[in-house]
């Protein structure tokens, strides 16, 4: 008790203006707020996918071709299968159309495992960037406290940011190879280049972190 009063009595009382200044950190809440809402969208698209592919592997092909368009859209697949359906939907039905195929089935896995990235980057923004420019979250001691968390602050923030980017742009890299036959050179050539640009990039802000970190550090001693 006698440290809290003490610690109490130390804290200086802000001016109106300084008080204004720093309150202004929680206009940032709403947009968190809004990450959050973006989060549950991409939650819902995972589901969407993941039981178009469920039922296309059943044998659904109206989910096929679904797929197909989703992962290649405009591209002569998506304009066969929907024909396809079609045809199949005036002789009996519609039960009949394009079957997966195991390319088909690794882009859609990979666009999964893009929109779980792209998860944790929206869970690393949102978290940290709140405990870091917004304020504490009081999870010391908590079970599922994150590990990066008990040491984040803006630098580590960003170098985390930049690893998270390109583990997404290295998915979409991975999945415009795979399906490099729906796509000219120039596009090939032009997303090699912003991945190599974004891992430059990376790099870059690293070697920034670590030298300032170690002026820092030398500064102190």
């Amino acid at each position: 008790m006698s440290n809290s009063l003490h610690a109490t009595s130390l804290s200086p009382r802000l001016k109106t203006l300084p008080r204004i200044i720093f309150a202004s950190r929680w206009l940032q809440m709403p947009l968190y707020v809004g990450l959050i809402l973006a989060q549950a969208v991409y939650v819902f698209h995972f589901w969407v996918e993941l039981l178009h592919l469920i039922k296309a592997a059943m044998g659904s092909g109206a989910d096929a071709v679904a797929l197909i368009c989703s992962v290649t859209p405009g591209s002569e697949e998506c304009r066969a299968g929907l024909a396809a359906l079609a045809d199949a939907a005036q002789a009996n039905g519609g039960h009949e159309g394009p079957r997966l195929t195991e390319t088909l089935i690794m882009l859609v896995v990979l666009g999964l495992i893009d929109v779980v990235m792209i998860s944790n980057l929206l869970i690393m923004v949102i978290v940290g960037g709140y405990e870091t420019f917004v304020s504490r979250l009081e999870l010391e001691g908590h079970p599922d406290q994150p590990e990066w968390l008990s040491h984040v602050n803006a630098s580590v923030l960003k170098v985390k940011l930049a690893t998270a980017i390109i583990g997404i742009s290295s998915i979409h890299l991975l999945k415009t190879f795979i399906n490099a036959a729906n796509y000219d050179t120039k596009m090939l050539m032009w997303q090699t280049i912003i991945h190599v640009v974004f891992l430059l990039s990376a790099i870059a802000i690293a070697l920034v972190d670590r030298i300032l970190g170690g002026a820092s550090h030398t500064e102190a001693h």
